[in-house]
């Protein structure tokens, strides 16, 4: 029920955005522009496809099955998504494959890495800041210990690991620049302990095929 209020919340908020304008069949890629609402709580690996899957079709994407960019404790991210390659709604490629993915020939940015709606995802700088994207991964796309209970918590305990979708952060973080792994989690997996470091709740959603 949960999933389907959601749903609903954002198949209302898209009717309201110029998605015909922005939007291109061919997109395989894309950031969430709601999240579920209940901090890191997905509904495990299932919800977050789901959440996947209903943004996209909600934009006339149809077709494809959808796969959130998502670690578990026995699930490696970079497993999940496909061989590629992969474009945002405006037919820019993110990646040719899961190597280039996660290397230093990706095309991922605050420019490219873009909402279902081909709109620009708030970043750092912003407000409110939100390029904070859950991921539970290492750099690698392989699992990390981080994952708020394998996306199933939005209790005050827990961590999960972040990657930032604009590639920026402070200078006195070395991993600011990386869009999977940039640093863990604040105050627990709630939805406030995600807004207290710059984010909403919010994650990277790949076609499978």
């Amino acid at each position: 029920m949960r999933l389907t209020t959601v749903h609903l919340a954002a198949l209302a908020l898209l009717g309201t955005a110029s998605v015909a304008s922005a939007q291109s069949g061919g997109m395989s890629f894309f950031v969430t522009s709601v999240g579920l609402g209940e901090g890191a709580n997905l509904g495990g690996l299932a919800g977050a496809d789901a959440h996947c899957a209903a943004l996209a079709e909600a934009t006339g994407v149809t077709g494809k099955v959808w796969a959130a960019y998502l670690s578990t404790s026995t699930v490696d991210a970079r497993d999940r998504i496909g061989t590629g390659p992969w474009v945002n709604a405006k037919d820019e490629t993110i990646a040719a494959d899961v190597a280039t993915l996660h290397g230093e020939g990706n095309n991922l940015s605050k420019e490219t890495a873009l909402d279902e709606t081909g709109a620009v995802v708030a970043g750092r700088g912003d407000d409110p800041n939100e390029h904070d994207m859950l991921t539970g991964s290492l750099a690698d796309g392989t699992k990390a210990p981080q994952t708020c209970e394998d996306w199933t918590s939005s209790g005050p305990d827990g961590v999960a690991i972040v990657g930032h979708h604009d590639r920026k952060g402070p200078d006195t973080l070395p991993t600011a620049t990386s869009w999977n792994a940039a640093h863990p989690t604040r105050g627990g997996c709630s939805q406030e302990a995600l807004r207290g470091t710059g984010g909403a709740g919010l994650f990277y959603c790949f076609a499978v095929e």
